[in-house]
């Protein structure tokens, strides 16, 4: 009997939800443990298995599969998400963590004063299009995908980073053909039309009690 897999985490996006994507573009089925208690969560540290003592962690193949990139580096080699060669997966790791970069813009947002996160909106729309928009809409001159003739974790990446960006400035991709036309095309892929529908396991923005079991189990 093969082994479960499981995603830990909390009840929300936060650093888990591209790992649902992947795992849901690679067509793994998966059961999700939530942990909204500090007891649940020492329960887990008090085992062992976190090997940095943070989640999300990943129980895949017989493992448990801890930080968040050396999990997605997991999925996307079991996947065929990673390139053909070294050269294409030189570059699918640069543009990943270019996306990186900006989504994380968009992990604070939730944790700042309201003071603050004005100006976080408007910080995330600049450094998208003075920074990473170009790099991303050359790459696509001409092209179906980011690396390569095929489907990549960087695609994978890109299209989590624009749905995310358009929960806070749904126009982000007006003055952007390529992108467009990226964000028309992969959300057909199948895996990924799925994973679109009500009734999936993606996560909606963050709310008030996402927000306070993160800062009450991950910030104590």
């Amino acid at each position: 009997m093969a082994a479960r897999t499981v995603l830990h985490y909390y009840n929300g996006r936060g650093r888990a939800e591209i790992i649902r994507w992947m795992l849901a573009v690679a067509d793994i089925e998966y059961e999700e443990q939530f942990y909204t208690t500090l007891a649940q969560l020492d329960k887990m540290l008090e085992s062992g298995d976190l090997m940095f003592q943070q989640i999300p962690m990943l129980e895949i193949d017989g493992m448990k599969l801890v930080q968040t990139r050396a999990i997605l580096n997991y999925i996307a080699d079991k996947a065929n998400l990673y390139g053909s060669n070294l050269k294409e997966r030189a570059y699918i790791d640069m543009y990943v963590e270019g996306a990186i970069d900006l989504v994380t813009l968009i992990l604070y947002y939730f944790f700042l004063p309201e003071c603050d996160q004005e100006k976080q909106r408007n910080l995330m729309k600049e450094k998208a299009h003075n920074r990473y928009f170009p790099v991303y809409e050359k790459a696509l001159e001409g092209k179906q995908y980011l690396v390569g003739d095929k489907l990549s974790f960087a695609d994978v990446y890109l299209i989590y980073d624009i749905l995310s960006l358009e929960d806070f400035h749904p126009d982000i991709l007006q003055n952007w053909p390529n992108l467009q036309a990226f964000k028309k095309r992969i959300c057909e892929v199948p895996t990924i039309k799925k994973f679109l529908q009500p009734g999936s396991k993606r996560k909606p923005m963050a709310d008030a009690t996402y927000i306070a079991t993160v800062k009450l189990l991950a910030f104590r």
